[in-house]
């Protein structure tokens, strides 16, 4: 069992280069189905479960301090080749899109719950009333909903494990549909938003090692700033010093694509690095424990993800949205501002800023919302 950082470091980064150098020397038709960046989620996620490495301080600083700093520099490069006008041109399809996602989720909660109802007797429904706060913003709308409508620490405990399982099942589906989406969008008849016209600065020249470390060595400069301002802009229980880096990465990164610096060639290299290695080790930190107590309550979870997904092809079918902006409207609920981003650089560069605008809008609302499902199924739960 591994104890110390150094070997966990060592094991992400083979994991992260694993699946993309077997898909560039092999040409497996594994990778049409599965591609890389989802087979390392599955190997990390499998690591992380069987105990290689010791869920011990040292480590747990290190996945801390990895995820604080890479989302946010991996931002800044992602932002450096996006078209803002690109973005406006989606305009009411992407709030349609997220209205959708919305309503889905709020009938899958209401609908499981009914399903569930006779093994949820009393107050174990509080459960579901933070999972639903969580599952539009993030985990402070839960901790919010919770002391709102008084659940037990127990019960919170229950809302943690099932928001951790299920979550880490949608982000495998998530990136594993990808390769559905001109099939589903010829469905729905929907025009996808990969095709929008990205305006690509041309570069200056070929990715060189200089470059490359130049790029390195900005966005990890940007990413301490943002976290530095971050840390002295105001909070509340909704926008916290994470959200303000994650914000002002994303718009140092935007200023920086309008300026002669995208020219610069090295960005779309780093940030692909950096892009599975985020994802290495968001999985590295996926725990299992407890799972025996809280079964009913994963089965509910499951059902709720199953319904929304249901739900979400038919508004999709109906308004003919594609499945790129389904998907990150899903992840923007159910993963919130860090994960989204990540999915959203898998399906198209353009959409990172949009996928990070939804996450924030559901930190926004996440509270109230979490609170609607509570007063709902507290009359549901009435005798």
């Amino acid at each position: 069992m591994i104890q110390t950082v150094w070997p966990y470091l060592a094991v992400m980064l083979l994991a992260a280069g694993l699946f993309p150098a077997v898909e560039r020397y092999s040409g497996w038709r594994i990778f049409n189905v599965l591609p890389p960046i989802v087979l390392t989620y599955l190997l990390v996620t499998a690591l992380a479960v069987t105990g290689l490495w010791q869920n011990n301080e040292a480590i747990q600083a290190a996945q801390s301090t990895l995820v604080q700093r890479l989302v946010p520099a991996l931002l800044f490069l992602l932002m450096i080749n996006c078209d803002l006008r690109a973005i406006l041109r989606l305009g009411p399809r992407v709030l349609g899109v997220f209205v959708c996602t919305s309503i889905s989720l709020f009938v899958a909660f209401i609908a499981t719950y009914l399903l569930f109802k006779r093994l949820l007797p009393g107050d174990a429904w509080h459960p579901l009333a933070a999972l639903s706060g969580s599952w539009v913003g993030g985990t402070a709308n839960m901790i919010a909903v919770k002391q709102a409508i008084g659940m037990s620490d127990t019960h919170l405990a229950m809302s943690l494990l099932t928001d951790a399982l299920c979550y880490s099942m949608w982000v495998v589906v998530l990136f594993s549909v990808a390769r559905l989406a001109p099939a589903f969008n010829a469905w729905t008849k929907a025009k996808s938003s990969s095709d929008m016209e990205v305006a690509e600065t041309r570069k200056t020249g070929p990715t060189t090692p200089d470059s490359v470390l130049l790029w390195l060595g900005m966005a990890l400069l940007v990413a301490a700033l943002s976290s530095w301002l971050g840390e002295r802009m105001p909070t509340s229980s909704m926008i916290g010093a994470t959200t303000w880096t994650i914000l002002l990465s994303t718009i140092i990164g935007l200023v920086a694509a309008h300026s002669p610096l995208a020219r610069f060639p090295g960005a779309s290299t780093i940030s692909g690095t950096l892009l599975i290695s985020v994802v290495a080790v968001l999985a590295s930190q996926s725990n299992f424990q407890g799972i025996a107590a809280a079964p009913i309550y994963l089965l509910c979870g499951v059902t709720i993800i199953t319904i929304h997904a249901v739900l979400l092809v038919g508004f999709a079918k109906l308004f003919r949205f594609d499945l790129y902006l389904c998907g990150i409207s899903s992840l923007a609920h159910i993963g919130g501002v860090a994960a989204t981003p990540v999915l959203a650089a898998t399906y198209s560069r353009a959409l990172v800023p949009v996928g990070i605008l939804l996450a924030l809008l559901g930190y926004i609302i996440g509270t109230g919302y979490g609170l609607m499902v509570a007063s709902v199924l507290s009359k549901l739960a009435a005798p």
